[in-house]
């Protein structure tokens, strides 16, 4: 007698069975949602798939049972798509930037690079330095907020993740803001570069 080998869905306990049903049932009755979240974001075809996959892997993590996964609504899908489309984005972003970073490391760029170029990117470096440390001097919910505005959320989207309503976020933006360019000023970076 020859056994067959063990898959996937044999090593997982009944519960989880259960709890893999109903995640697909929540995105079958939510998927045009979790569709429009990353469709709002550009996104379509092959990326709209890996975005619903991310929603897949957010649920599972995020609910211990299947019965919380049915309370689940639209709203909380749409969260998950967007967060999930907005990560999808900034790794496209990251692997953007390091395949550029690549082309530099082995010559292909360096021939355009000329002097006032690498004194720009080192005075670059340094506003972005002194940027992240007057951040971490920011009061903490501002410096929630104006990390992820940085970080290309917008105002609502941070309202959303934060749970907080779109006055206070709002606010504390704004507040923020103007506290991190006091800083930078403090430090004699001003809007246009350092004086």
């Amino acid at each position: 007698m020859t056994s067959q080998p063990l898959t996937g869905d044999d090593l997982r306990t009944p519960a989880d069975r259960v709890r893999s049903t109903v995640i697909e049932e929540v995105l079958m009755r939510f998927r045009s949602v979790a569709l429009r979240a990353g469709q709002a974001h550009g996104l379509r075809g092959d990326d709209l798939d890996d975005v619903l996959q991310d929603v897949r892997i957010r649920l599972w993590r995020g609910s211990a049972t299947a019965m919380k996964l049915e309370a689940l609504t639209g709203a909380y899908v749409y969260r998950a798509a967007t967060s999930a489309a907005l990560d999808f984005l900034r790794r496209q972003r990251a692997r953007h930037e390091q395949s550029i970073g690549d082309a530099d490391s082995i010559g292909l760029v360096s021939g355009l690079t000329s002097a006032p170029n690498a004194e720009q990117k080192l005075i670059s470096n340094e506003v972005i330095d002194a940027v992240a440390t007057a951040i971490q001097e920011l009061a903490p919910n501002r410096r929630a907020v104006v990390r992820m505005y940085l970080a290309g959320y917008d105002r609502d989207e941070i309202a959303t993740l934060l749970k907080w309503s779109e006055a206070k976020t709002r606010n504390l933006l704004y507040r923020g803001l103007d506290d991190l360019r006091d800083l930078l000023i403090a430090r004699g970076i001003r809007p246009g570069g350092v004086s």
